[in-house]
């Protein structure tokens, strides 16, 4: 018997409940940090609070800014480390590794990323977590229990490093006038650079044609991929985090780790909330023609908060999973967390139906105050659209499609009859 003979899709019975509702969680506060950039220029929505932004407009984008951007991406990290680590668990279960079989089903997603990135939109995750899911499974995959964390800690600390030294070295050149003046050259043109290329995405996604869309779409993938160098350990560093949590049992049996919880809940919101809200305070836009020892705190000041933040949403989850009131309500949200890929894809069709121009053409129309109800309204949907497809079908639709190219046969789709 071979070992892709001996797995099989994960069964209903063997999932752990509260990862569907962290997943449905995440799917809300991603379609709620993604929704300025399917509104507006992608690359304008990454660097904080918009400062064309005034009113209501602008509290809005700083209260998503300090409590909600890049806080639920790295949840989603920590969610996909801790599914690696069950399927690789289920794996060893059964007598095999289960590396070749997750290969496949990285190269999978890869495939799957690749389509979403050049045929729907070009802020894709997917890609990313593909590529960096080979170099844990390369790496990380036979890690000791007590060294996933450690590796976690220096990998998220990892870009952190790499800004201050960008930023000693220009503070450095500044005592060399012709050093210094080149620094400024370089960082100018970077600012030239960033802005044209939103201006070229106002063009192509605002009133362009879908192969005109298409076409920035692609180098659009490119600059992101081109990121990936600056912000890919950290994700990788989340990777490891989940399958900490996953192999050392707490997933299974959160209810034993309840004192975890409260400290991580603590250290979440009450010093990652403070350390945002400092940074957004001194530097609440971040230029890429500024670099600076300021700019450098309140980016790493961010970088940090984004983290325990993270773990503090994270924590907060599973204590209240842990209330039956709050469970029952929360369990609405698990047939989202089922369908994640599904329902990350779909938020890409519709927002960007509604809202580029070859679709209703809404681009940069509505107005960022109106964005979280928009979001609301969406993710209301998709969770009742889940809870009745779950009801027919085993998987959702990307899902299925994923365990295909996995396994390498079409799995069943409908549920037996009652």
């Amino acid at each position: 018997m071979t070992e892709d003979t001996r797995l099989a899709p994960v069964g209903a019975s063997e999932r752990i409940e509260t990862m569907d509702v962290l997943r449905g969680f995440a799917l809300f506060g991603i379609l709620l940090m993604n929704i300025e950039a399917f509104v507006g220029p992608l690359m304008e929505a990454l660097t904080g609070v918009n400062p064309r932004f005034s009113g209501a407009d602008r509290w809005v984008d700083a209260a998503i800014y300090i409590l909600v951007q890049g806080k639920f991406i790295t949840l989603f990290s920590l969610l996909f480390g801790m599914g690696f680590a069950v399927m690789l668990e289920r794996a060893q279960a059964r007598g095999g590794s289960g590396a070749w079989l997750y290969a496949r089903r990285l190269l999978a997603l890869l495939g799957i990323g690749l389509v979403h990135a050049i045929l729907v939109w070009s802020g894709d995750i997917l890609l990313t977590y593909a590529l960096l899911g080979f170099l844990l499974l390369l790496f990380f995959r036979r890690t000791p229990l007590s060294r996933l964390p450690k590796w976690g800690v220096a990998l998220y600390l990892l870009p952190l490093l790499l800004t201050w030294l960008w930023a000693g070295f220009a503070t450095l050149a500044q005592q060399d006038p012709q050093a210094a003046a080149e620094i400024q050259k370089v960082m100018v043109e970077q600012g030239q650079q960033m802005s044209a290329l939103i201006e070229a995405q106002r063009l192509a996604y605002g009133s362009g044609t879908y192969v005109q869309a298409v076409t920035q779409r692609v180098a659009d993938t490119g600059t992101m991929l081109s990121f990936v160098i600056f912000f890919g350990p950290a994700v990788l560093g989340m990777f490891l985090f989940g399958a900490w949590f996953v192999r050392s049992g707490v997933m299974r049996n959160a209810g034993a780790h309840l004192p975890l919880f409260r400290r991580l809940l603590m250290l979440g919101l009450g010093l990652g909330l403070p350390l945002m809200l400092w940074s957004a305070w001194t530097h609440p836009t971040m230029s890429f023609s500024e670099i600076s020892i300021g700019s450098a705190a309140a980016q790493s000041a961010a970088q940090v908060a984004n983290v325990l933040m993270c773990f503090g949403y994270f924590a907060g989850v599973l204590l209240l999973m842990q209330q039956p009131t709050w469970a029952q309500r929360l369990r609405w949200l698990a047939p989202a967390g089922r369908m994640a890929l599904t329902n990350y894809l779909l938020q890409s069709v519709i927002c960007t139906l509604v809202f580029y121009g070859y679709g209703l053409g809404y681009f940069e129309q509505l107005p960022r105050a109106w964005q979280p109800l928009f979001v609301l309204a969406v993710f209301a949907a998709q969770v009742v659209f889940s809870r009745w497809w779950l009801s027919k079908f085993r998987y959702g639709p990307a899902e299925w499609l994923w365990r295909w190219l996995t396994y390498l046969q079409r799995p069943s789709m409908r549920l037996a009859p009652a």
